[in-house]
């Protein structure tokens, strides 16, 4: 039920996204009075579900279809609008132009006044750049709403009885569970998140951390500590401290099963070192990765010794049942008047859009490549039950992604028509056909490359 959920949840932020997006090249290219051939939500290779036109002034549809019947083929003055059965995306066919397609046979003919190759060079720009425009937009306004609707979390550091969990990695750099970063770069801490992207992604290096018994000491982190806590999986480095030492899950093949840990053991200690917190477990087994460690269990009226292997990463590969948060008190809603939630709206879209690129530093490695999901990784962003609040913070995020994704100079992808019509825009000479082809085959090739090879991360993660 929690997969079903899941995929309920991507597919339908994926309609959305997708439909806005192709809206966005189909409004301009109409404005600027474009024949626009088809509207698809999702790809329909050898068949579509469902095709929707207005011919001859008739409304006419068609279900399970290879191909368009041929009097709808003969009729080029409406749009056919239909659904595919491959959730990859959406397109817009525009007359005379060379898209995903690759129907070339038209541009083999004179060229017309209602085709995309007839306007002017800076109208078919504005025809391009309209998806990616629409998916920014709409991430902002989704972030503005969600902040006027929900509010947003807030914690007070000071405020926390148990201090914060932070990763045993940055034990080295005099930080432990416990402490509390109250101040980043000199500006109070608010928000566990925030802390963890400054560190990450925005180049917050300067800590001042209350210990448990009251002093503060500011620490500075090393410049590269981004690439270290990637490098070592020591994310998240904060979160909040809880209680969980409950087995709920083992990972198949896993140290934890290979040494019999069972479902709704309860872990007791860790080499002789009692559980109070999750981030005691975390760190017992940090400290003896890839030895081995003894954990004492519950299981039923039983108490048991374990000794499992500990991987390189300080894990042995089960799941606990949820997290009891401590401190929740601390965390307060602040509410925002709609003028307000513009503004932090706003400024959370530009955090995330400036985030997003930001790690893209990581993908360039080995473990950033090895860490590439695809839409199992895609659909585990949504939570297991219904929430429409992060549905929708979900759905701004993938705009987001999809808008700066798709602007990227590859061909195949809006970015590589705009390199292709601003290179005409400064020669004043458009680029050849063959060339468009040609780079069209190689963007779709790249694309497809890149998409069976982060889906086949998901299948071999999920396998062992």
């Amino acid at each position: 039920m929690d997969i079903l959920i899941k995929a309920a949840q991507l597919f339908l932020s994926l309609a959305i996204l997708v439909t806005l997006h192709e809206f966005g090249h189909f409004l301009p290219a109409r404005f600027f009075k474009t024949r626009i051939e088809k509207f698809y939500l999702f790809f329909n290779p050898w068949f579509s579900l469902f095709r929707f036109k207005k011919v001859n002034g008739v409304n006419k549809t068609a279900w399970f279809t290879k191909e368009s019947p041929k009097e709808w083929k003969e009729d080029q003055n409406t749009t056919e609008w239909g659904l595919g059965w491959l959730p990859l995306g959406g397109y817009v066919k525009i007359a005379g132009m060379i898209d995903e397609s690759m129907d070339t046979e038209q541009l083999n003919k004179p060229a017309q006044e209602w085709e995309f190759r007839s306007k002017k060079a800076w109208q078919r720009l504005i025809i391009m750049v309209g998806g990616v425009t629409v998916n920014l937009v709409l991430g902002f306004l989704i972030y503005i709403c969600v902040i006027f609707v929900w509010g947003q979390t807030e914690i007070n550091p000071s405020d926390l009885k148990s201090g914060m969990s932070i990763h045993p990695y940055l034990e080295k750099y005099d930080l432990n569970s416990g402490d509390k970063v109250i101040e980043l770069e000199g500006e109070k801490v608010a928000s566990i998140d925030e802390l963890n992207k400054e560190i990450l992604l925005r180049d917050g290096r300067t800590l001042k951390v209350q210990r448990p018994d009251g002093s503060t000491k500011v620490i500075v982190l090393p410049e590269n500590i981004d690439t270290e806590l990637f490098q070592a999986g020591a994310l998240p480095a904060f979160s909040l401290r809880s209680k969980a030492n409950k087995v709920q899950e083992i990972v198949k093949g896993s140290p934890a099963e290979e040494a019999k840990l069972k479902e709704n053991d309860i872990l007791l200690s860790v080499n002789n070192r009692p559980l109070v917190y999750f981030d005691d477990l975390q760190s017992s087994l940090y400290a003896v990765k890839g030895k081995k460690a003894t954990l004492e269990v519950l299981r039923g009226k039983d108490t048991l010794e374990i000794v499992s292997n500990v991987k390189a990463d300080g894990t042995i590969g089960f799941q606990t049942q949820a997290k009891i948060i401590l401190d929740s008190a601390a965390i307060k809603t602040i509410k925002y008047s709609f003028g307000e939630s513009v503004s932090v709206g706003f400024r959370y879209g530009s955090n995330t859009l400036t985030d997003y690129v930001a790690q893209f530093k990581f993908v360039f490695t080995k473990k950033g490549a090895s860490s590439l999901g695809g839409f199992a990784s895609i659909g585990n962003m949504f939570p297991p039950v219904w929430n429409w609040q992060l549905f929708w913070l979900n759905t701004a995020l993938l705009s987001i992604i999809l808008a700066f994704m798709n602007i990227l100079p590859i061909p195949a992808l809006d970015g590589g028509h705009v390199v292709f019509l601003l290179y005409e825009m400064i020669t004043g000479k458009e680029a050849p056909q063959k060339v468009l082809e040609y780079a069209q085959y190689v963007g779709i090739i790249l694309l497809l490359s890149l998409m069976v090879y982060a889906n086949g991360n998901d299948i071999v993660r999920w396998l062992f």
